[in-house]
């Protein structure tokens, strides 16, 4: 069989918006994270913390770039039970 032809812009047009290097989504949720610890410690030290928060967010988008996306669905969408702990899975009722 011959090899699959890839198109460089297929990969370029099927990803999120991103804005340096992250999810617009990871961007807006760093901004608000640094925005509430910095009116909660009222102090400039506390924007400090966006940039670890950054590079965390990078190094994910590097890897799955819907990251934060797909981890939102499965939260909403797939709750734990009651007895999860228990059996240390999820079950679901037919």
């Amino acid at each position: 069989m011959a090899a699959l032809e890839r198109d460089v812009v297929f990969g370029a047009l099927t990803r999120p918006q991103m804005f340096a290097g992250v999810t617009y989504s990871y961007f807006v949720l760093n901004a608000v994270i640094t925005v509430e610890a910095f009116l909660i410690s009222h102090s400039f030290s506390a924007l400090l913390i966006a940039p670890p928060l950054h590079l965390v967010g990078y190094l994910a988008c590097l890897r799955e770039p819907r990251f934060l996306d797909l981890w939102l669905t499965k939260v909403s969408r797939c709750p734990r039970i009651k007895n999860a702990r228990f059996w240390r899975c999820n079950s679901y009722g037919p």
